[in-house]
């Protein structure tokens, strides 16, 4: 389910952005209503609202979701303030790319890798297994934010199409991948019982 909150934001930026612009008047102030600078305005808005009403009910959110919310009001502050989208399409980069140094950081800082303290209270797992692991999670996010900035700069017509299935596409294949490799791995761990 909170896997899905997360998602609100990007479902309605997608559904604004997808209509055909149209003014809209509000308490005297008249917007338009589709299009990119609309949708980035719902974005933003629908972040604050959802990421607030879990900071508020959870009492915190967790770093990717701060490096989220923090990247949506920054890329989508400049979209607004600069009237260009270039900014929005560089948030997707710039987040998947950040995950991957966080992910990489997690070699050299701390006793356990990043994967490993994400997943080791659900999963045991050789330290090799978790290694491999965290790689995997460092070329996955690289390679995601190589695809969404090519996607972006390349294909202008698809880009939000890309930016919310491509991607969502790519991370369930990922997952997918990641859960057959982990299968493989976890009978490792089943201890066998002794005949008698």
């Amino acid at each position: 389910m909170k896997q899905f909150i997360d998602f609100i934001p990007l479902i309605l930026f997608f559904i604004v952005y997808k209509l055909d612009p149209r003014p809209l008047s509000i308490a005297g102030h008249s917007f338009e209503l589709g299009g990119i600078f609309s949708a980035t305005a719902v974005l933003i808005i629908s972040s604050v609202l959802v990421y607030g009403a879990m900071l508020v009910l959870q009492r915190k959110l967790e770093k990717g979701q701060w490096l989220t919310l923090i990247a949506c009001l920054l890329f989508g502050g400049m979209t607004l303030a600069f009237h260009s989208e270039t900014f929005l399409k560089w948030k997707a980069p710039v987040v998947n790319w950040l995950f991957a140094l966080a992910f990489a950081g997690s070699h050299f800082i701390g006793d356990k890798v990043l994967i490993q303290r994400v997943m080791g209270h659900a999963v045991s797992l050789p330290q090799q297994i978790w290694t491999r692991l965290n790689i995997a999670w460092i070329v996955f996010f690289i390679f995601s934010g190589c695809a969404n900035l090519f996607v972006a700069f390349t294909f202008h017509d698809i880009w939000v199409d890309f930016k919310v299935f491509g991607s969502l596409g790519m991370t369930v294949l990922f997952l997918v991948a990641q859960g057959v490799y982990l299968a493989r791995h976890m009978h490792d761990d089943v201890p066998q019982q002794s005949k008698e």
